[in-house]
Parts: structure tokens; C-alpha cells; sequence
């Protein structure tokens, strides 16, 4: 049976014929029938198979095995698994593994190793159940390789299933199964179950520490993944450049610039080779820290850079807010006829939505349909742009067209509603979510009650967020920074304050800054001074934190803090951020900052000012000066208000564009209750829809009216 089935495989490959001939001239067929030469013979054709250096030489020895009576010894029959898949034929392996009548371990196990070179996980969990159905014994490999199978078919279910057997089997300490483990668990975020495998292992080597130190590092954690290189420092083990890279990924999603000028001072200590991988890191973490001129220096004076160096550099400049820089990179990117991968369009799209380009931004939706598949990151990417762009129509239908949506996609879209100022979209959309039964997660929850708080919805605000709990998700901080927030614009500032004190947690500088805004707008000098000095107590690295403590201060007339606010943002370096407004008219981008003089057009532009604040007077308009902190006359106080930069922005798209068309405005920082006032007015004396997108969310202003409802 046997040897008929492999003589009709060798057969059916036409490569019989030719490999009988061969075996004849070699005098095979007389040895048929000596059993002492044929017992002699046998003696060597394990080393005859393994001096095999091409599939033809093992096709031969394969057909004198078979005229010769091989194939009723297993372990000679068995040793010609392993060459036919050291070739590449991993058919032909199978066939003879299944033809065979008698299989040890050893034989098994190539098989598996064969399936799991060739990246075929399915089979190997096959071969992994007919091995433990059949009674034979795994060993290290057996399991080792298992669980790397189910790692990579993302079967947790089933790994725990393997591990639990290869500790029943005696496995517990033994080191190549233990690592497959702890990857295992880490590559499903699992740290806790890592970890617990990974003390109890006897030794451990540089992989399995690589292994802790990248997931640490990938899961967010970093502090644990330096301190997990510490730990390894200390038992003698040094890093690869595998593990700088981890580190590297730690320091970047730490934030943690110090620390990543120690682990660069390391690589460069130890003259590690600088490939692109290695060099891409260091990129990016400079750039994830804020560091883009040394990024950017490391980046130009790399000799090699990949898709993934220029993503890495586009992205920082997106994620810090150079719009303009990332897009330049990206263009040059293309340019320079390197592939664009997924990161960096959604880079891209990330700068197109800081500064409202929507036209370049429907430009890399063409491309991606065009050169990609429209997954759900790209998909997301696009709801996020168009948003962001004031597209919302757009960014809902995109929405609703996709095929799935994950819990990102249904987050961006509530947020969407949020920034625009539909809560209760927001909320209809969540109940949705809650319908197509996807779990929302921490940042669902964030999403919808910021939408509250935009939209002054204080009541379903605080339905939802003491519901989190049926959800088993915590309030964090940021959390309880919606709701401080939502409640300190309703003007609820002691509630606010109550709900901060009943915190498990220690609140951070997000969730006071809440109530600091709160009571800046609501004037309550008194208690925003208490929370204006616990603010400068916790020393934030923000210069838009003293901004708004000082500004408090100055309501409250305690020059004395104003001045030492000052004092220390001049010490640390700091400097007040400027405020800016952009827009968009012919295809440029023009930007002002308030009381910017040196615009070709500024003379018109204040004269049509001058005009339109007194109409807006004759219309009931009432300049408000509170928001100028400074010790000025009434008259010059007006004039700074008549110069913000969302006001000339405005002026230079009513100079430049067509009556009756959109004008749209995005400011750095928020828009001041004077200029909102004012726009109000001017929409509708110019019968223009004018669109704000400050930093915090959009306002339509169409007939005298604006879409947050004062509510801002």
C-alpha cells in the first residue's frame, strides 16, 4: 500500500521514469537481492539524505529506497520528511509523513516545524490534535511551536489550552515554551498573564526579556519597560538593538524626552550599528516629543530611509501641529517615488483637518480609493478630516457607507457631532452604537460627554456618566474633566467643585483647568483664585495653564499673582501663545494675528472693520472689554477687540470672496465672548454664512444667530 502510493506520487511528477534509470545505472536492482548489501545500504541512507543538495538527488534516493524495500523501516522512511521540506515540497513531505505506519516524535515534529516555516498556523493546530488524538507525547517543540501557531491565528482560547497541556506534560520550566507564552500573551495585550510566566521561568534569555520590554513599550506602559531594561542590566543580560527600539517606543509614548536622550546616548555609547529600523525610532521619538528640528536633523542625515522613516516624520509634524511642514513632507515623499503607505495618508489627513484644508483632504480620499483598499483606519481617518473641515454631511455619509465599524469609527463620529454642536446627535448615534452591539470603551464615554458639555445638556450628561459603571468601564480623568467642564459651563461652579472633591483619584491639571474656564466666564473671582493657585502650585509644563491663571488672577485684581505668573514663565522660558486665525480663499491659506499691521491688505481691511462695527452698533451692539486685561482706556480696550485675528480674517475673506459664499475661519485659541458677539452681528448685516473652528469646538454663525446657542 505504502509503496505503491509513493511510487504513483513520484509518478504523477513524471520524475520516475527518469530516477529508475538513474538507480539502474548505479547497478540498484542488482542489490535487490542481496539482504546483506540491502542491510548495509539502509545503515546509510540517513546520511545519503541528508548530503541531499537538490530535490533531484533526494527524488533518487527516494526511488532506490522504494525498489530496495525502504519503506518498511520507519526510520529510514521517516528521514525523507525533513528534506522534502528543507526544498519546499511540503506536499510531498505530507504524503509520505501520512503514508508512513509507524511516526515518532521526531517526525512530527518536522512536519510542524515544515507547516510553521511556511507560515501554514492552521495546519500545525491540525497536526498538533491528531499528534495528542493518536497518544503520542508533544515535546518542547511540539508545544513551543503550537502556541506560536495560535498566536498568530489570534486564538487565545486555544494557546491557553496548549500551555495548560505543556504544564500538565512537565513543561512548566522549560524556557523555549515559557517564551512562546509570554509572546503570546503580550502580543494580546495580556501583561498580567505574561508576567506571571515570565517570574516563574528558571532563566531567561535576551528574547524573552525583548519580549517584555516591546510590549511594555507597545502597550503603553512605558515606566514599565525602562524599568524592566534596568531590571535586565542588572542580571548581566545587555540589550540588542531590538530592545532600544522598544525603548525608544516607550520614551516616545511616554512623552519622555529625558529619557530618550539617555537610551540615544546608549545606542551611540555602544556603537550600535545604525540600520533604518534602529534610526526610524529615534526619529520618531523625537518627533513624538515635541523635538522635530532634531528629528528632522537625524531624518535629512539618515542614508537609507524607508516608507516608514518618512511616516514617522510626517506624522510628528501633524500630531504637533505643523500642517503645513507635513503636507511639504508628504508631497516630497511622493516625490522622491517612495511607496505611501496607510500612515502616512492619515497623517496627511490628520494636517489637512488642524487647518481646514478639505480641498487637499478629498484629494487623498481619491488616492487612497484609487491606489488602496478603504479600510477602517482610512475610513476613519476621512470622518475625522471631513468633520473637522466642516464637512459634516459628508463625514456621515461616509459613516453610514462603512461595512464595519469598530469602536474608533463610532467615536469619531460622536465626537464629530460634539465638536459641531449636536449633542443630541451624539447621543442618538451612541444608543446606536449600544443597538449594533458594539462595546463602547473610555474614550466612547469621553466623546459623548464632551458632546454634552458643548451642547449644555447637563441632565443626559450626568445619566450617562453614572451608567459607566454597567458598562464596567471606570470614570477617569478625563471623565470627570468632561463632566467639571459641563457643569462649569451651565454655570454650576460649587457642584463642579463638589464633584471634584468626591474623586478617588488625585485630580490633574485637565480637570481643575475645567473649573478655572468655568469661572473666568462666570466671573467668580473667588473661588477661581483658590483653583488659580492650586493650578500654579502643580507647576504645569503648559504656558497656556499660567495664561489662564493669570488672566483669573487679573479678574480677581491680584497683581501680585499676575506679576509671579509672569515672573515664572520668564524663568522657565515661556511665552504666551499668540493668538492666530487662519482662512482659506482661492486655493491659499492666509493667516493674521491680532492687530497684525503688515498684511498687503490691512488698510482695507480695518476700514471695512471700522465700517461694519458701526453698523453692528447702530444693531445693538455692545462692545465687552472684560476680556481685555490690561490697564488701558475704555476706547483703546475697543480697538484691541476690533484688531483680533479671527476679526481680520474675516474682513480679508469678505474683501476677497463673492457675496453670498461660505466664509470659513479656524483660530489656534479660543474665540473670545466679544468677537462671538460681534460675528453674530456681522453675518447677518453681510448675509454671510461665516464658520469659527476655534480650539475647542465649530460655531456656524448664519442670520444673527451661531449654531452653539451661546453655549460655548
Amino acid at each position: 500500500m505504502m509503496r505503491s502510493g509513493i511510487v504513483g506520487l513520484l509518478a504523477s511528477t513524471r520524475l520516475l521514469p527518469c530516477l529508475l534509470h538513474e538507480a539502474s545505472a548505479v547497478g540498484v536492482f542488482s542489490l535487490c537481492h542481496s539482504s546483506t548489501v540491502l542491510h548495509r545500504r539502509r545503515l546509510h541512507y540517513g546520511y545519503l539524505l541528508r548530503s541531499c543538495t537538490n530535490v533531484m538527488s533526494l527524488g533518487q534516493l527516494h526511488a532506490q529506497l522504494l525498489l530496495i524495500g525502504g519503506s518498511s523501516n520507519p526510520a529510514i522512511w521517516g528521514q525523507l520528511v525533513s528534506p522534502y521540506i528543507k526544498f519546499g515540497c511540503l506536499d510531498t513531505a505530507r504524503k509520505v509523513f501520512d503514508e508512513m505506519s509507524q511516526r515518532h516524535i521526531a517526525i512530527w515534529n518536522a512536519m510542524i516545524i515544515g507547516y510553521s516555516r511556511g507560515g501554514f498556523c492552521l495546519e500545525v493546530v491540525d497536526l498538533y490534535h491528531r499528534l495528542v488524538a493518536e497518544g503520542v507525547r508533544p515535546d518542547s517543540s511540539t508545544f513551543t511551536l503550537a502556541i506560536q501557531a495560535c498566536t498568530k491565528l489570534r486564538d487565545l482560547g486555544m494557546g491557553n489550552e496548549v500551555l495548560n497541556f505543556a504544564l500538565q506534560s512537565g513543561y512548566g520550566d522549560d524556557v523555549f515554551v515559557a517564551s512562546a507564552a509570554v509572546n503570546m500573551f503580550v502580543k494580546f495585550g495580556r501583561m498580567d498573564s505574561a508576567i506571571r510566566v515570565f517570574e516563574k521561568m528558571p532563566r531567561r534569555d535576551l528574547v524573552t526579556w525583548t519580549i517584555i520590554i516591546s510590549g511594555y513599550a507597545q502597550c503603553g506602559m512605558g515606566d514599565k519597560a525602562l524599568s524592566f531594561f534596568r531590571r535586565m542590566q542588572s542580571v548581566g543580560i545587555g540589550g540588542d538593538a531590538i530592545v532600544m527600539v522598544g525603548l525608544l517606543q516607550a520614551c516616545a509614548r511616554m512623552g519622555t524626552l529625558k529619557l530618550g536622550l539617555s537610551v540615544h546616548a546608549h545606542i551611540f555609547r555602544r556603537e550600535f550599528p545604525m540600520d533604518v529600523v534602529l534610526s526610524t525610532s529615534i526619529v520618531d521619538m523625537y518627533a513624538k516629543n515635541g523635538a522635530l528640528a532634531e528629528a528632522r536633523r537625524l531624518f535629512d542625515a539618515m542614508p537609507h530611509r524607508n516608507v516608514v522613516s518618512w511616516s514617522a516624520m510626517v506624522s510628528g509634524y501633524a500630531q504637533n501641529g505643523y500642517a503645513g511642514d507635513a503636507l511639504s513632507l508628504f508631497v516630497a515623499m511622493q516625490q522622491e517615488t517612495c511607496e505611501v503607505d496607510l500612515v502616512s495618508l492619515v497623517s496627511a489627513l490628520l494636517a489637512c483637518s488642524h487647518i481646514g484644508l478639505l480641498q487637499q483632504g478629498k484629494s487623498i480620499h481619491c488616492f487612497i480609493i484609487k491606489k488602496l483598499d478603504l479600510d477602517v483606519i482610512s475610513a476613519t481617518a476621512l470622518i475625522d478630516m471631513y468633520a473637522k473641515c466642516g464637512n459634516l454631511v459628508t463625514a456621515r455619509r461616509l459613516f453610514d457607507w462603512m461595512s464595519f465599524r469598530d469602536s474608533i469609527a463610532w467615536n469619531a463620529m460622536i465626537s464629530s457631532y460634539g465638536v459641531h454642536g449636536l449633542g443630541r446627535d451624539a447621543i442618538a448615534l451612541f444608543k446606536q452604537m449600544l443597538n449594533s452591539q458594539v462595546k463602547p470603551d473610555d474614550a466612547t464615554f469621553a466623546s459623548l460627554l464632551s458632546a454634552c458639555s458643548h451642547t449644555g445638556l447637563v441632565e443626559e450628561g450626568q445619566h450617562w456618566f453614572h451608567l459607566m459603571s454597567k458598562f464596567c468601564i471606570q470614570p477617569g480623568e478625563k471623565h470627570y474633566a468632561c463632566m467639571v467642564d459641563l457643569l462649569a459651563r451651565a454655570g454650576r461652579l460649587h457642584e463642579a467643585h463638589e464633584l471634584i472633591k468626591s474623586m478617588v483619584v488625585k485630580p490633574g491639571i485637565s480637570v481643575w483647568s475645567a473649573l478655572l474656564a468655568g469661572c473666568k466666564n462666570y466671573r467668580d473671582t473667588e473661588l477661581g483664585v483658590v483653583v488659580a493657585n492650586i493650578i500654579f502650585d502643580m507647576q504645569p509644563d503648559d504656558p497656556g495653564m499660567y495664561t489662564l491663571v493669570s488672566n483669573v488672577y487679573a479678574l480677581g485684581k491680584k497683581w501680585d499673582g499676575v506679576a509671579e505668573v509672569r515672573t515664572i514663565m520668564k524663568k522657565k522660558g515661556m511665552k504666551k501663545t499668540p493668538g492666530f486665525s487662519i482662512t482659506l480663499v482661492n486655493g491659499k491659506l492666509h493667516g493674521f494675528t491680532a492687530e497684525d499691521r503688515t498684511h498687503p491688505l490691512h488698510r482695507e481691511m480695518m476700514t471695512l472693520l471700522e465700517a461694519l462695527d458701526y453698523q453692528i452698533r447702530k444693531a445693538g451692539y455692545v462692545p465687552d472689554t472684560r476680556s481685555v486685561l490690561h490697564d488701558l482706556a475704555e476706547e483703546l480696550k475697543e480697538e484691541m477687540l476690533c484688531g483680533h485675528s479671527e476679526r481680520l480674517a474675516i474682513a480679508f475673506g469678505l474683501l476677497n470672496t463673492s457675496a453670498g459664499s461660505r466664509i470659513t475661519v479656524t483660530k489656534n485659541l479660543r474665540i473670545c465672548g466679544d468677537c462671538h458677539t460681534a460675528i453674530k452681528f456681522i453675518c447677518k448685516i453681510v448675509n454671510r454664512e461665516i464658520v469659527v473652528r476655534d480650539v475647542k469646538r465649530f460655531h456656524h454663525f448664519k442670520d444673527g444667530k451661531c449654531s452653539c446657542g451661546d453655549y460655548w
